[in-house]
C-alpha cells in the first residue's frame, strides 16, 4: 500500500511538473495559492479563503498540477480542551519555484 503522505523523489517531482503543470484558472485554487504565498494556513482558514467547505479538495487539485503543498499536523486544543492535531498547509521551496514559473509563463 502506498503512503498517501509520501513525497515524490526529485526526479519524479520534476517529471510530474513538466508533464502535468498547467495554468491555474479556478478562482478557488488561485485564492489558495495567494494565501499560501503569504504564509502557512490551517485547513479551516483555507476553507474561508477559498470560499468552499473542503479546501483539501482544492489542495489536491493543485498537487495534481505540480505543487507539493505539504501539510503539517500541528498539536492544538479543541473547544473541549482535548489535545488534537490540525492540518496546516504551507508552500515548500519547490512550490514557490513552480508558482514563479507559472507567473513568468503568464507574462510571456
Amino acid at each position: 500500500m502506498k503512503n498517501k503522505n509520501a513525497q515524490p523523489g526529485e526526479a519524479e517531482s520534476s517529471a510530474k511538473e513538466h508533464r502535468e503543470f498547467t495554468e491555474i484558472k479556478n478562482p478557488r485554487q488561485l485564492r489558495v495559492l495567494h494565501a499560501l504565498v503569504l504564509g502557512p494556513r490551517p485547513r479551516e482558514e483555507l476553507d474561508r479563503i477559498a470560499g468552499c467547505p473542503n479546501s483539501p479538495t482544492q489542495v489536491a487539485a493543485l498537487r495534481r498540477k505540480g505543487f507539493l503543498i505539504p501539510c503539517a499536523l500541528v498539536p492544538m486544543h479543541d473547544r473541549d480542551g482535548l489535545l488534537v492535531k490540525r492540518g496546516v498547509y504551507y508552500f515548500a521551496l519547490s512550490d514557490r519555484r513552480t508558482l514563479n514559473r507559472l507567473l513568468k509563463a503568464k507574462e510571456a
